[in-house]
């Protein structure tokens, strides 16, 4: 594994933070001692959700988030993915944004990917914010465990993905800063829509074997 940067001093923002894959991350990083910015549409939204987790995690709207932040977590709904990302693009221009969001639908078979006409939710990040560094990571973390005070550590390789190597090896660092996590490289972008599309295969795998399953690298 390469050196990677120290990335302890920087401020990470949540937009969609107050969902619980977005509090997870929040509530991990702030226990790492990152500055923690949790950001919503609704600023009183984001600090009671901030409030709840405590560990100094404060809440934003979304702007605010967005400008007071080093680096900046999408975990909104996908089919606020777009828009959100629209009306943020000044706000984000220049900033590593780490887009986390998985375009699934849900039917009576189970969950499945959805169709993006750009590729995935992360090429549709890079169309958009043409003036941030988008890297796509944090799609198989279960929110679950990231909630859970008796989960200590978490069994995961994070799969990091982005054209930027300054900016993948920052998220690379920023998913280590979770105990038990890697932060792996997977490839350049127009590779993410496997790792979001199989997000869906790990629900499958979670509703049959009643578990919170992630995904582990041999040989890495």
């Amino acid at each position: 594994m390469t050196d990677l940067p120290d990335v302890s001093g920087l401020t990470i923002g949540i937009l969609g933070g107050t969902g619980d894959q977005g509090k997870g991350l929040a509530r991990r990083f702030a226990l790492a001692g990152q500055r923690v910015v949790i950001g919503s549409r609704a600023a009183d939204r984001a600090q009671e959700a901030a409030d709840e987790l405590g560990h100094g995690v404060r809440g934003a709207d979304n702007a605010a988030c967005a400008t007071e932040s080093d680096i900046v977590i999408v975990a909104v709904p996908w089919g606020g993915h777009q828009a959100t990302l629209e009306s943020l693009k000044a706000e984000l221009a220049g900033k590593v944004v780490v887009d986390c969001v998985n375009p699934l639908g849900f039917d009576k078979q189970g969950a499945y990917a959805l169709p993006v006409e750009e590729g995935s939710a992360a090429q549709q990040a890079a169309a958009i914010l043409t003036e941030s560094k988008v890297v796509a990571a944090f799609h198989h973390v279960s929110a679950v465990l990231l909630l859970d005070p008796e989960v200590a550590e978490i069994d995961l390789d994070v799969l990091v993905l982005g054209e930027d190597r300054t900016a993948t090896d920052t998220v690379q660092a920023l998913a280590e800063r979770i105990p038990g996590v890697r932060g792996i490289f997977g490839g350049r972008l127009r590779n993410a829509h496997q790792v979001e599309a199989f997000t869906a295969n790990l629900i499958s795998i979670n509703r049959r074997y009643k578990a919170h399953a992630g995904i582990r690298l041999t040989d890495v």
